[in-house]
């Protein structure tokens, strides 16, 4: 019978074997060898992952060396952080991607393949899932850094476009805030 003292002995030296052989998975393999063997493309992400983690509930997150932008069917923006739950031919509870539509940015917050035979990828930004071709993303892909400039142009058509859309005391009410940051 077990004493209490060998009782933990025995269970610390279990969960310290266990979180070195869940270090030793995550610095063995990459990101993109993850993806694969939860039946997702490896060109999810873009080139240039700095470093991940990846837990055995399914909790990653991925480093990037810089925000950037990569051209698939449409634009993708990937913020220094992206993390998400992944499943088999999922990933969940996702942040740190965006997708361009009609010149916007819409935060993707599920990518999913249903069937992988049907060539299809789906990302869901909310309220609509968009579907894109699943052999676009069969490899990483060069991701362009985001210039500060770039992200001040993207937020001034979006504010203009907004204010085209507002009614007109909300719209005069933007108009006059505007007035006012530009003489400050």
């Amino acid at each position: 019978m077990f004493s209490v003292l060998q009782f933990c002995v025995v269970i610390s030296v279990f969960l310290l074997c266990f979180s070195k052989v869940e270090s030793a998975y995550e610095s063995s393999y990459s990101i993109y060898e993850v993806l694969k063997s939860h039946g997702l493309p490896m060109g999810l992400l873009p080139k240039g992952v700095s470093n991940f983690t990846f837990d055995n509930s399914g909790k990653f997150e991925v480093h990037l060396d810089r925000a950037c932008n990569a051209k698939f069917e449409n634009e993708l923006h990937y913020d220094m952080n992206v993390s998400g739950n992944l499943s088999y031919g999922q990933i969940g509870e996702l942040s740190g991607i965006s997708a361009q539509d009609l010149f916007l940015w819409f935060p993707v917050k599920e990518i999913r393949v249903d069937i992988p035979s049907s060539g299809l990828i789906y990302f869901d930004v909310g309220v609509v899932s968009k579907q894109f071709s699943l052999s676009s993303f069969e490899t990483p892909r060069d991701c362009t850094a985001v210039q500060l400039t770039d992200q001040i142009q993207d937020g001034k058509h979006i504010l203009d476009t907004v204010s085209e859309i507002l009614p007109g005391d909300l719209r005069h009410q933007l108009h006059q805030e505007k007035i006012a940051r530009a003489i400050l």
